[in-house]
């Protein structure tokens, strides 16, 4: 892959993000520096700087002489999370419905068409990425900037699980069926509406975490 100078850490801390996610890298696993560089095609530096980003956000655990390990938020974090999120999307959804023009609901509907085609492929983990740009879009339209900020730092750890809780009975077609519902609010200019779907959404994501929680409890 070919990185851009600029952003090359930024960029390098996206793909270990995501191999956490798909579960190519497990909690406790420690992060073997020469093997990524090589395989990047890159040198130890960016890649150190894209592990303290991630340090920061409490997916790497650097060890002082042993290097850097995985680890993942519990799930009481993850909860506590959902509670904020669902709060903080669901005003996004409700300033983002306000404030939208034909071009914005234009980029948002176009979004949803790549769901549906992922949905139908039963893609998982090309969903959640367009699912991230779907929600990432409607923060950008609600326009505040602050918040924005403060929601990208929690999805980015919410992401970890909400690619696990996709494999649950049914999950998956309710999620579809979730932003089918809010996609016709966003049409209709139906703020109330998009705030209050918004909010179930991420209310039902946060049950299919504690479901998904549960289950892994009772295997062991």
């Amino acid at each position: 892959m070919e990185f851009k100078k600029v952003t090359y850490h930024i960029q390098i801390a996206d793909m270990l993000r995501d191999m956490i996610m798909t579960g190519k890298l497990q909690e406790g696993d420690k992060i073997n520096e020469t093997e990524l560089c090589n395989t990047m095609g890159i040198s130890k530096t960016p890649l150190r700087e894209a592990l303290r980003v991630l340090s920061v956000e409490g997916l790497i655990r650097l060890v002082p002489h042993r290097g850097a390990f995985v680890t993942k938020p519990t799930f009481e974090e993850i909860a506590e999370m959902f509670d904020v999120m669902s709060l903080l999307e669901s005003f996004c959804a409700c300033s983002a419905c306000q404030k939208m023009t034909s071009n914005d609901l234009s980029r948002l509907e176009k979004l949803h068409a790549k769901l549906e085609d992922h949905f139908e492929r039963q893609d998982q983990e090309a969903y959640i990425r367009i699912n991230n740009r779907y929600h990432a879009l409607v923060q950008e339209i609600a326009g505040n900037r602050t918040l924005n900020q403060i929601v990208d730092g929690l999805r980015k750890k919410k992401l970890l699980y909400r690619f696990q809780s996709l494999n649950l009975p049914g999950r998956f077609e309710a999620s579809i069926r979730e932003h089918r519902d809010l996609l016709e609010a966003f049409r209709h200019r139906d703020h109330r509406k998009a705030e209050s779907l918004m909010r179930q959404h991420l209310d039902n994501q946060a049950k299919a975490l504690e479901r998904l929680v549960e289950q892994s409890k009772e295997k062991i």
